[in-house]
């Protein structure tokens, strides 16, 4: 499954059910982020996905690009499911590790 295949399952999910694993939760509920998860539903839903990550110990996933709050950019790392869609991880992107479009 690549790109385009991710892509596909991706848009089976969503509106569905989205499983917040423990690490998201503690990543989005840090001070200086409150990532709510409306804001990581958004992002799935209407952003778009700028890494695949086919081979991935936890399946396979991507990292999506979207935008929450205030038009903040939001990276939300997750992986399709049969059932769900599993949030690996949200954060916001640090300026000075990504090009000026958050990509």
């Amino acid at each position: 499954m690549q790109g385009r295949e991710i892509e596909e399952k991706l848009a089976a999910l969503r509106g569905g059910k989205f499983l917040f694993l423990p690490h998201a939760i503690q990543q989005m509920t840090r001070p200086e982020r409150m990532i709510s998860r409306q804001e990581v539903r958004n992002v799935v839903e209407h952003g778009e996905v700028i890494e695949d990550y086919p081979d991935d110990a936890r399946g396979h996933g991507c990292l999506m690009l979207g935008f929450g709050l205030d038009h903040r950019p939001i990276h939300v790392v997750c992986a399709p499911k049969s059932e769900y869609l599993a949030i690996i991880t949200a954060y916001l992107p640090n300026p000075e590790e990504w090009s000026g479009d958050t990509k």
